[in-house]
């Protein structure tokens, strides 16, 4: 699916606030939460989630999602990432 697409469906499913977004190379993100859900689209790079003690690897074509409230990690791959994504609040 592309990234147009993509956005196209967050909006139909109730996703109040669609972006792409570009993360840097390598860069670490500790655990924490958002105040909202989170469902998106890797369109370059790769993420690696941690969720309790498993961790996810996210490529070009996979889609997360981010239950509102869960805690989890981030890690950004050797190229860093590139997604669209729809928030829910």
């Amino acid at each position: 699916m592309n990234a147009e697409k993509f956005a196209l469906q967050l909006t139909e499913e109730g996703f109040d606030e669609v972006l792409a977004k570009t993360l840097p190379a390598k860069q670490q993100l500790d655990v924490h939460t958002h105040p909202f859900a989170v469902k998106a689209l890797v369109t370059a790079g790769q993420v690696t989630l941690g969720v309790g003690a498993e961790l996810t690897i996210y490529r070009v074509g996979d889609v997360f999602s981010i239950a509102k409230g869960c805690e989890h990690s981030e890690l950004y791959g050797d190229q860093g990432v590139s997604y669209m994504l729809g928030r829910k609040h």
